[in-house]
């Protein structure tokens, strides 16, 4: 990709979030399982279209300055599989006592709702489109609106791809890849949210 394709890219980066003050980082974590190559085959325990958010993470970038200001982070109790498949636990390092001890998808919401309206004038970005489509998910299973309806959401994977010309990696690997040192534990909700926004930040400063 040549200098003036990657400026071009950049430049409509920044004015797609031109009209914006904030840009909430958003990641999920989910009820998942997974036959390890070990195993005799099996059913999943939790199949895809079943997987609920156990884990909410959020950390508000203003986008005047780059910086991050502020962050939100929720365990939330999930209703169709309560019980965490040990392939969860250990993928995510979230406990069972962690989703036992917290509040339902629509409980967090609401607490979700009080947070942002502190930041108003914005967009959310994930890594990929999943998050997105998770709380749509979520959103059935609870019968209430999407946490974010009615927010801009950005795919910074995309992003990434447009301006490194690059096949998206992992998030850990891409944050790597730009010498940025990685930041607590990886698929846990709020250590990657915060690894989203200082991807956006080396891509934008």
């Amino acid at each position: 990709m040549s200098i003036e394709a990657k400026f071009l890219h950049l430049h409509a980066i920044h004015n797609l979030l031109a009209p914006y003050r904030y840009l909430y980082c958003v990641d999920l974590e989910a009820t998942c399982d997974e036959v390890g190559e070990s195993e005799a085959p099996r059913p999943l325990s939790v199949v895809p279209d079943q997987m609920e958010t156990i884990e909410i993470g959020l950390v508000v970038v203003d986008l005047e300055t780059l910086e991050i200001v502020d962050e939100f982070q929720r365990f939330v109790r999930p209703q169709i599989h309560p019980t965490l498949t040990s392939f969860c636990m250990k993928l995510t390092s979230i406990q069972q006592t962690d989703v036992d001890s917290a509040r339902t998808y629509v409980e967090v919401g609401q607490e979700l709702g009080a947070f942002i309206s502190r930041y108003p004038n914005a967009a959310w970005a994930s890594w990929g489109d999943y998050d997105a489509r998770q709380l749509e998910r979520d959103a059935g299973f609870a019968a209430c609106p999407s946490l974010l309806a009615g927010l801009q959401h950005f795919n910074v994977r995309k992003w990434h791809k447009g301006q490194y010309d690059d096949q998206p990696k992992s998030l850990k690997q891409t944050a790597e890849s730009l010498g940025l040192v990685w930041q607590d534990t990886y698929h846990r909700g709020i250590d990657d949210a915060r690894n989203v926004a200082s991807i956006i930040k080396e891509m934008l400063g």
